[in-house]
């Protein structure tokens, strides 16, 4: 039986490519540019990729490819019909890298809560005046952050990484509010309400649902008329689950600190 050809449009942890080098012959692209793909796609019999979108037309231009892996968790930006059509079977990795991004939410809620970038740019440049503690000169640039200790984390999502969020959330020191479409039993220390009540009530929301045809624009201009004026949002699902004139216009209008 020959080797296989296994094509990933991008690299992939050193582990993953041991696992994939052990199956067959791995072909790195290094792009993600459906023309650029065609030539390596037309003897490829696996296909792996990220976050880049998978085609009708790349599909049908790879007449021996037998699976497509999403190393990521999410199909949306694979076009399932045609792999359907074509008898290609599609598959992803869901949790492999939920621990990473509840790390990165809750780094993104401190550094919005804190004023971080700000504060470093603004140190950056110089504008902190000797003679001055650093505390003061913070005061006096707008600069002071706040605590997530005390406050409410609002999760929409309750999949493997909103469940590590919750969990770090809670070692902070916050209440934990969850929402989810799906009748799910939530973490512990995390009490379930409705998205209206989340968004209402909490200090920050975080974002870990699928982008689909009912979550697109799930946080406009009226999920976000509901938050507090003060609240932080942070998404680390798709960027078309919010939209982002009705968060800019937020921000500009002093409705979103963050």
């Amino acid at each position: 039986m020959p080797t296989p050809t296994i094509l990933l449009t991008e690299p992939i942890a050193a582990a993953g490519l041991d696992l994939l080098r052990a199956a067959g012959d791995v072909r790195i692209a290094h792009a993600t540019d459906p023309a650029t793909l065609a030539g390596p796609l037309a003897t490829a019999d696996a296909l792996v990729v990220r976050s880049s979108p998978v085609t009708a037309a790349m599909l049908s231009g790879a007449p021996r490819l037998k699976v497509v892996g999403r190393h990521g968790a999410g199909l949306d930006g694979i076009d399932l019909a045609a792999a359907q059509r074509l008898g290609i079977p599609v598959v992803s990795t869901p949790g492999a890298n939920a621990e990473s991004v509840a790390e990165f939410v809750i780094l993104a809620a401190l550094a919005l809560a804190r004023q971080a970038p700000l504060a470093a740019a603004a140190l950056a440049r110089g504008d902190f005046p000797a003679g001055r503690s650093l505390p003061s000169a913070v005061v006096a640039a707008g600069l002071t952050g706040t605590m997530l200790a005390g406050r409410t984390l609002g999760l929409v999502g309750l999949g493997a990484i909103g469940r590590g969020v919750a969990a770090r959330a809670r070692g902070l020191g916050m209440t934990v509010l969850g929402y989810d479409v799906a009748a799910v039993a939530p973490p512990e220390g995390v009490r379930l309400v409705d998205l209206d009540r989340l968004l209402a009530d909490s200090d920050v929301v975080s974002l870990h649902v699928p982008q689909t045809p009912q979550t697109t624009g799930l946080v406009g201009a009226a999920a976000l008329a509901r938050m507090r004026p003060d609240a932080l949002l942070v998404n680390t699902a798709r960027a078309g689950v919010v939209d982002a004139g009705a968060v800019l216009a937020a921000l500009d209008a002093g409705r979103l600190r963050g």
